[in-house]
């Protein structure tokens, strides 16, 4: 019997097997796909997240970037992270080097998909593999959390997101964030040649024409070559009764997930991953519950907040105007993302 099994090979399933090969334990990646693991995402890791990475001796390679600019038809605000920067990186780049560390750790990754979930007194059953612990990191739609029965009803209108990339050099050196009226457009650089766009919103969701309705965006992506087919995904919101069944314990978006709004999945999932094999560490999975909502409390109240703004038409058209008027208080919102 090993210690971990790791449901999903994700960034923030192979940080946890990361963590947990490096405190000394015996652990078994199982993840269905091979080969670089791709996902509709703004590719924006905030300072902590990377930072993070750093602790993990794992430094992707991507561009630097140093704060936040909300933008509204002519109107910008911009904050600077206060505490160096963050960084663009693909996630097929980022995936690529976890998975390296992760193979020198001692991890074992084997390709498979955990279905049938048993339990005993001092073991749990996945995928074929005995171990004292499993953790469920597979994703928005998890089946580990399905299978446990964590999975809660979701009320609201859902959400999307689709991102594509496209080779222009970047002309700023912030996450651009462009409000429309029923979308929000993100432009992350990636590289020194190329750049990120996603768009979230209600469906029906369309990254061509969220482009078009920003003139200068537009023109900037005009002649540029596509570098990536478009890739959605959701519904964004997932909630989740608990975090810890048994001998199982869920981390990252498989834990539960707001929206990528505020763009603190990898601060928040890396995190998580910490703290969850800590918990393994002590024997004391119930723990994790109260350190889960420790850590995603800010995350859950700004994203709901800036969520419940921006879906009432008399308010959204505010939120550029606001940020641009009080500095100092979007400065500290965007200092408490990238905390």
């Amino acid at each position: 019997m090993i210690d971990v099994v790791v449901a999903g090979g994700g960034p923030v399933g192979l940080a946890t097997a990361i963590r947990a090969a490096d405190a000394g334990l015996e652990v078994v990646l199982v993840e269905p796909r091979s080969g670089p693991i791709d996902k509709a995402c703004g590719e924006g890791v905030m300072p902590d997240a990377l930072a993070r990475l750093r602790s993990m001796g794992v430094d992707p390679p991507g561009i630097d970037f140093h704060g936040i600019r909300y933008v509204s038809g002519d109107r910008d605000a911009v904050a600077r992270f206060s505490r160096g920067p963050g960084r663009g990186v693909r996630r097929t780049t980022l995936h690529e080097v976890l998975l390296q560390r992760a193979v020198d750790a001692g991890v074992r990754v084997e390709e498979g998909r955990v279905e049938g979930i048993e339990q005993g007194p001092d073991w749990i059953e996945a995928a074929g593999i005995r171990a004292r612990y499993l953790v469920g990191a597979d994703g928005l739609h998890s089946g580990v959390r399905r299978t446990l029965g964590l999975q809660d009803l979701v009320r609201g209108v859902p959400r999307y997101g689709i991102r594509q990339h496209f080779y222009v050099e970047p002309w700023d050196d912030v996450v651009e964030v462009h409000w429309l009226p029923t979308t929000e457009v993100y432009v992350t650089p990636v590289s020194d040649r190329v750049v990120g766009v996603a768009v979230l919103g209600a469906a029906p969701l369309s990254l061509h024409d969220s482009i078009a309705a920003l003139p200068a965006l537009a023109e900037r992506l005009g002649a540029a070559k596509p570098a990536s087919e478009p890739r959605g995904a959701g519904p964004l919101r997932q909630r989740v009764r608990a975090r810890t069944a048994g001998r199982a314990v869920l981390v990252g978006d498989a834990a539960g997930y707001v929206d990528a709004l505020t763009g603190e999945g990898l601060r928040v999932g890396f995190a998580e991953a910490d703290a969850a094999v800590d918990a393994i560490l002590r024997d004391d999975l119930p723990g994790y519950e109260g350190e889960w909502r420790r850590i995603t409390r800010s995350y859950r109240r700004l994203t709901g907040s800036l969520l419940w703004v921006s879906s009432r038409s008399s308010l959204r058209p505010l939120i550029v105007p606001t940020a641009r008027a009080v500095p100092s208080i979007f400065g500290r919102i965007v200092d408490s993302l990238a905390r």
